[in-house]
């Protein structure tokens, strides 16, 4: 068996043995801001939709957001809600379509301040759909303002001085919240920063898919992801500040698998 050594310069030129762009986008230009973490958000579900053969019966549901744009570059079919509205319009296409992968795709925003109220009854109601939830604690698509899942002391383009739990109140753990609620059948916390939780995140968005075309109930993915331009630090520094502000808050791992709770087996913390 023969091995490169890493030590020293590799004698043989390195070659790329597989695309970086999943099937399913049509294009890897975007406009968003250097170091955004929901490109890697967006990448992951669309390898998963692949890899589960669910691709020509899926259906994605934007909210609004940065990751908006990228309507016009999935390979799926899609439709633009109103702000906060997703759930609610997952709910009527699983009802019409229910053979059809039906997830939404929104932002701490968009689903825990605008539409707060959607989430928690399409949840209640146990809808055999899928959220996904890009949490990056600010408004960034209309200019880093603070939201509802903004962690305390966190500086946003209107809390200067950081989230103040008087003055402001306390973040919205959305997935905890949800994760109690009967009809829901899967909820879980992963993270795109690093290598290995974005891996980890995978199985979670899978696990999810498969939770929902089993028809077991709501579930919810919820994706700690970067924003360097809202947070106000440097590009490079931006997993280094998730790691250190927001994960300490919303802590990764599996809140809720109603297989597992069948089988006794615990969950992936």
């Amino acid at each position: 068996m023969s091995h490169d050594s890493t030590i020293a310069p590799t004698e043989v030129p390195l070659r790329r043995v597989g695309s970086f762009k999943p099937d399913l986008l049509q294009t890897e230009n975007h406009g968003l801001c250097p170091g955004c973490g929901h490109p890697i958000g967006v990448r992951i579900i669309l390898e998963v939709l692949q890899e589960m053969n669910l691709a020509n019966r899926s259906i994605c549901i934007l909210g609004h957001g940065c990751y908006g744009t990228f309507q016009s570059k999935l390979d799926i079919e899609s439709i633009l809600s109103l702000h906060g509205r997703s759930p609610a319009v997952a709910t009527g296409m699983k009802r019409m379509r229910p053979d059809c992968a039906i997830f939404t795709l929104q932002g701490d925003g968009d689903m825990v301040s605008e539409g707060l109220a959607e989430v928690m009854h399409t949840a209640a109601r146990g809808e055999s759909v899928t959220c996904f939830l890009l949490n990056n604690g600010v408004f960034g698509d209309t200019g880093g303002q603070m939201t509802a899942t903004t962690v305390v002391g966190q500086r946003t383009k209107n809390t200067l001085e950081g989230r103040n739990p008087t003055y402001h109140g306390h973040p919205i753990p959305i997935a905890e919240i949800v994760a109690r609620m009967p009809g829901v059948a899967y909820v879980a916390r992963g993270s795109v920063h690093a290598a290995p939780d974005t891996v980890r995140t995978r199985r979670y968005v899978r696990k999810a898919f498969e939770h929902q075309m089993q028809g077991n109930g709501f579930t919810l993915v919820e994706m700690l992801t970067m924003c360097p331009t809202g947070w106000f630090v440097p590009t490079p520094q931006g997993p280094n500040y998730l790691n250190e502000t927001l994960q300490k808050v919303y802590p990764l791992g599996e809140l809720r698998d109603i297989r597992a709770e069948k089988n006794g087996t615990p969950l992936h913390r």
